[in-house]
């Protein structure tokens, strides 16, 4: 059965941590406003609108599209196209050029896109091709949501698609994969990262034997890259998928004479057993499919497609793909007791929704489990997950509703702005679309270290640079705030109290901001210190460091509109204390 839902209002702390968790982050405006929905009414707007296609990438020097077409400015190397397509997913991320009432639905597409993307990596540099880049990228966002055109919109068939991909193919040499000379790259992370895995880190029996990988052996890699031989890297994107009508690879020798492709049968090992037969599976090609006793390109997806679904019906799947969402919504730590609970039932609703992602990760931002640790600190859930460096400067940039240019109007401003975000988060740590490794960004993955990955002493101390540029007028830097506008916009009302705007700016602003006071004797039921919030006022109103009386000078200053520049210095000075802190590097 699902997981059980929460049923009350939202209120705003718990809309406010639904959406930094579900999108790329929300403005003071929408987190109001879905402060008085349910859950179920919250998932519903978020999950469930009709969404435009992104605008198609294009050169900036001649606004043409260039990733369907294949027109490309002779004079630059496709390795220009390839940063014009990493600028172009960051704009969809920023909702860039979006209808405002659609721009958290879309954001919370491209989270899921994302959340495929650190699934099924890719690495830009072993890759080296622009389309294929974003053609796979176009695939994930045909898979994220259930409201496509597509008869099966599941996490299955994306796996089957995803095994013929350009950009998997290079990736992990599925282009070098031939009869009787098989490469076992990708059926190797096939079956360890990308489906049933290698059980649960931290907690792993002993290997039986060489060969043995807990949940497959090394027989089925060998059986598998039989199955998945035969393919090539289609330079001309001319070979399309019937269902997505995307370019996929293409099939060695031709389609009625698949002459690279294993047509002999596959065995695998006991991991694998045929609930029909009890013997361990056998997969070998469809008579009705062939040419005669030559392999057809039919014959030979449909082995693909036997393979998939024979991964598929091992319950270890769909727990190993339910842990990489739990992870990416909720917390990287699973307690055990979570395993047989949580993640189960999630696995179940993963089944019975045709294994389809939208379903469960609907269910888990209803649930009570995702909401439990909203009225306190006891709970690691609830402001645990440190942000990722695109969390951190697109969700600080959409909560500051910064305007990025639509592309179809100012192609070259859209790419500056979202250049300069890729720029940013590469100083920070993350290398966008450069993973060290084909399991992708370790912060999704890495056992025990996951999410902390992202935080050394010199990537702290460029986040708060990143910060410190954004808000400061004098500092140099692309990305600039208006405090003073920002606050005169969205907090006029308590802007003459200094205590009232730090409280208000810290509910919006931190993960946790329950019961807030300065009064160090009353601060036991607080989730940050009186310390904590004196720190800030001190931060905040001793800038001049000349007030007798530095709140009720501030009041005057503000409410009279006096010393317009101190003004601004102060309110620098207390968005840089607020935003240069450990807690905001956490939603």
């Amino acid at each position: 059965m699902p997981l059980p839902e929460y049923s009350g209002t939202l209120g705003f702390n718990r809309a406010a941590h639904l959406l930094r968790r579900a999108s790329f982050g929300a403005t003071k405006q929408q987190i109001e406003s879905f402060a008085a929905l349910t859950p179920q009414q919250a998932t519903t707007l978020l999950f469930n609108q009709i969404l435009p296609d992104p605008q198609l990438p294009v050169d900036p020097d001649t606004n043409q599209e260039w990733a369907v077409s294949g027109t490309m400015d002779p004079e630059k190397m496709d390795s220009d196209y390839q940063e014009y397509f990493k600028r172009w997913f960051v704009g969809q991320m920023l909702s860039a050029g979006v209808d405002p009432n659609l721009s958290l639905a879309y954001s919370v597409r491209e989270k899921l896109v994302m959340l495929l993307h650190t699934h099924f990596t890719a690495i830009q540099e072993k890759i080296n091709n622009s389309r294929a880049l974003y053609f796979q990228n176009q695939l994930y966002r045909m898979f994220a949501l259930d409201g496509s055109a597509l008869p099966e919109i599941n996490f299955r068939e994306l796996t089957k698609k995803v095994s013929v991909d350009n950009a998997m193919l290079r990736l992990l040499d599925g282009n070098q994969n031939v009869k009787g000379s098989p490469n076992e790259n990708y059926a190797r992370e096939l079956f360890e990262l990308y489906s049933i895995g290698r059980g649960l880190e931290g907690s792993l029996p002993p290997t039986p034997g060489q060969g043995d990988y807990i949940l497959f052996k090394e027989v089925d890699v060998q059986s598998a890259a039989r199955v998945l031989s035969g393919f090539d890297f289609d330079n001309t994107f001319s070979n399309t998928d019937p269902e997505t009508g995307l370019p996929r690879g293409r099939v060695r020798g031709s389609n009625l004479n698949a002459s690279s492709h294993d047509n002999d049968p596959k065995v695998f090992s006991d991991s694998f057993i045929d609930i029909n037969t009890g013997a361990p599976y056998v997969i070998q090609p469809d008579p009705t499919l062939l040419n005669g006793t030559n392999p057809t390109l039919e014959s030979a997806l449909d082995e693909i497609s036997q393979l998939i679904n024979m991964i598929y019906e091992q319950e270890e799947t769909l727990r190993h793909i339910c842990r990489k969402i739990y992870r990416y919504y909720v917390y990287h730590e699973i307690p055990e007791s979570l395993h047989n609970t949580i993640i189960a039932e999630m696995a179940n609703t993963f089944r019975l929704n045709g294994f389809k992602l939208q379903p469960v990760v609907e269910n888990l931002l209803r649930s009570q489990h995702f909401y439990e640790a909203a009225a306190g600190v006891d709970d690691d859930q609830f402001g645990g997950i440190i942000k990722s460096p695109l969390d951190l400067i697109v969700g600080t940039l959409r909560f500051f509703n910064y305007p990025v240019p639509d592309i179809t109007v100012d192609p070259a401003g859209f790419y500056e702005i979202t250049g300069e975000v890729i720029n940013l988060a590469d100083n920070q740590g993350m290398t966008f679309y450069q993973p060290f490794d084909v399991a992708g960004y370790d912060a999704y993955h890495q056992f025990p270290v996951y999410h902390r990955s992202w935080i050394t002493v010199n990537y702290l101390t460029r986040r708060y640079e990143f910060i410190r540029r954004m808000v400061n007028e004098m500092e140099g830097g692309m990305l600039k705030i208006d405090v003073v506008n920002f606050v005169q916009t969205h907090f006029a009302d308590v802007a003459p109290n200094a205590r009232n705007l730090i409280i208000e700016l810290a509910r919006n602003l931190l993960p946790v901001s329950n019961n807030l006071t300065f009064d160090p004797d009353a601060d036991d039921n607080a989730t940050i210190t009186a310390e904590r919030l004196n720190y800030f006022l001190v931060a905040f109103l001793e800038t001049p460091k000349i007030d007798d009386d530095p709140e009720g000078a501030w009041n005057i200053r503000w409410t009279n509109g006096f010393d317009p520049e101190v003004v601004r210095r102060q309110l620098e000075s207390l968005f840089n204390a607020m935003l240069q802190t450990p807690e905001y590097q956490l939603h």
